[in-house]
């Protein structure tokens, strides 16, 4: 007879919370302790202070190391309004118009999309056809290339569907094009700093 061990018990929810959001605790303790996955963060800003900050449940996949307010994790597309930012601040500057072709500012792009279709992810350019290394993913230009020859999936504006692995190389790509500096310097001296 073989026994399954039974599923370690998540640590303690830590942090604090500013009285009267004591609900947001047990919320996000109901969170950790149900997900099946790594533990988890949580900040909350309200009318100008910090009301949450909690932390809770494991860092490793082997349940062995806790959650801690240090531990890393991967945003996905929560960067990618960071990058939309730095695309809005130039269309506010007149620099950008955002009803534009892509190709008025990248001209090698060849999907016809508006810059406000890359923007809402209606532009088609959700995929490689051709398979490619990751490595890919690390080299700027290679990767920039890559999509300037990629047809869209669908006409550009008649669907939508999310750039998940290339928001971040079209829309820094204009921002380069247009201002000169990386998406990053750009978004540090323009908006972080």
């Amino acid at each position: 007879m073989t026994s399954i061990s039974p599923r370690p018990v998540p640590p303690p929810v830590e942090g604090t919370v500013a009285s009267g959001f004591e609900p947001v605790r047990d919320a996000f303790n109901e969170v950790v302790a149900a997900q099946p996955g790594s533990g988890a963060s949580l900040a909350a800003w309200h009318d100008g202070q910090w009301v949450a900050s909690l932390y809770g449940g494991w860092a490793d996949s082997g349940r062995t190391r806790p959650w801690t307010p240090d531990s890393l994790v991967m945003p996905y597309s929560v960067t990618k309004p960071f990058a939309a930012v730095c695309a809005l601040v130039l269309a506010d500057r007149g620099l950008l118009d955002l009803d534009a072709a892509m190709q008025r500012y990248w001209p090698q792009l060849r999907a016809a999309a508006t810059v406000r279709q890359v923007l809402s992810h209606q532009a088609g350019l959700v995929v490689l056809d051709e398979p490619k290394p990751t490595e890919l993913f690390y080299d700027w230009a290679a990767m920039c290339a890559a999509l300037e020859q990629q047809e869209p999936r669908w006409e550009p504006g008649t669907a939508h569907g999310e750039s998940a692995l290339f928001f971040g190389h079209l829309v820094g790509e204009l921002v380069r094009r247009i201002d000169g500096r990386s998406l990053g310097r750009f978004l540090y001296d323009e908006v972080c700093g």
